[in-house]
């Protein structure tokens, strides 16, 4: 997926905020639910984060396009596991590994049914 990097998302140098990155990943996985015509939110539940991996390489800066890869690494009874990349032209300037936790509108912690897996898989 592709981002422009806007004036919000830098400090006064137009350097992209060390936090905007995870912005830029979870847009990405947001726009794979919303190309499918869906959003995150499902009828019974949605996900959050359980823990984040980061790994800064590079600074993006004001007005660069980046692309943000996805890649799903493990499905779990209740979770999956994904890696982002985020590119600036074919250099990789982040990458982020994210376990990601499907919970019910009263925050507990549900098995994701085959159809929501199925979902998944098809999105990443």
């Amino acid at each position: 997926m592709k981002i422009r990097v806007y004036y919000e998302d830098t400090d006064t140098g137009g350097v992209v905020y060390h936090s905007n990155y995870l912005n830029f990943c979870e847009r990405a996985r947001s726009e794979a639910f919303f190309d499918k015509g869906m959003t995150p939110v499902l009828e019974n539940g949605h996900f959050v984060a359980r823990r984040v991996n980061a790994d800064f390489y590079k600074s993006a800066k004001l007005g660069d396009l980046l692309n943000v890869k996805t890649t799903l690494l493990q499905m779990k009874a209740a979770s999956f596991t994904l890696n982002q990349k985020i590119y600036k032209e074919e250099e990789k300037i982040f990458e982020l590994e994210i376990l990601l936790v499907y919970i019910d509108f009263d925050a507990h912690v549900q098995k994701l049914n085959s159809e929501t897996k199925e979902l998944i898989f098809s999105l990443f």
